[in-house]
């Protein structure tokens, strides 16, 4: 394989839609949601994107047969009121910075395709620690930063402090230049493990930006047992404490 290529399935009429990216990223919260998203939606898969920009690998699958990585894309057709939606995701994201580019640029040539007017793009953002998720945003336009706002999404200055890395940031300043809005909504995550607690704040805040309503009872109850490993976790950490707080029984421990 020498180039992306785009597979497409099935011809969908949809109006409008809303794309929404959930490649897998810090803590896997972007993909977490995604996933969610098609499930409980039950979003038709339209699209297969295979690219030598991915890393040289197939997946072994249960059956014991292979598949080659791929990302996807899936359409739903709002119901009562809803918005149409293509919904982004994937095993990966490209291995090399001009994959990052060519592939941003295929996905917003598919949403100028569909009439894609707004772009939700999600992520984590990893603090090194084990924190309380929030959401934090990144946009396109001045004007989306007040609307993020009253949908309790926060902003900080310089935030994150080493910009946007990967498609969830190309979406957003790429699609500016074509005249789409575009928003990245971060859930805070340590960036140690895959964070469905992180995801499900994610999930509150996009659901509400799209007037759409979905079960989070699947995403809660990972979220939980993700509670539960992390606090074993802290339990070990603050066990390793005395050892490393200096003093007599420090030297004795080491010599």
């Amino acid at each position: 394989m020498k180039k992306t290529l785009v597979r497409r399935l099935k011809e969908v009429s949809l109006e409008s839609p809303i794309l929404v990216e959930g490649l897998p990223g810090v803590g896997h919260v972007g993909k977490l949601v995604a996933e969610h998203l098609i499930e409980e939606l039950k979003a038709e898969k339209i699209i297969e994107i295979y690219s030598p920009h991915f890393p040289p690998q197939v997946l072994v699958q249960a059956d014991g047969t292979v598949r080659q990585v791929r990302n996807e894309i899936y359409a739903y057709r709002g119901k009562d009121g809803e918005p149409d939606l293509l919904i982004l995701v994937g095993d990966y994201q490209s291995a090399t910075n001009e994959g990052h580019y060519e592939l941003t640029g295929i996905f917003l040539d598919i949403a100028e395709e569909f009439g894609v007017r707004r772009i939700y793009t999600l992520g984590g953002y990893g603090t090194g620690q084990f924190v309380e998720p929030q959401v934090i945003g990144a946009t396109n336009r001045s004007e989306l930063v007040e609307e993020m706002k009253g949908l309790g999404v926060v902003f900080h200055e310089n935030e994150p402090g080493g910009g946007i890395i990967g498609v969830s940031g190309l979406l957003v300043g790429l699609g500016g230049l074509r005249g789409i809005d575009a928003i990245c909504l971060m859930g805070t995550t340590s960036g140690y493990l895959v964070d469905p607690k992180s995801a499900h704040a994610v999930l509150k805040v996009l659901c509400r930006a799209l007037g759409i309503e979905v079960r989070t009872q699947a995403l809660e109850e990972r979220a939980g047992e993700m509670e539960r490993i992390v606090s074993k976790l802290q339990e070990m950490e603050r066990a390793q404490v005395p050892y490393e707080s200096g003093g007599e029984e420090d030297l004795r421990y080491i010599g």
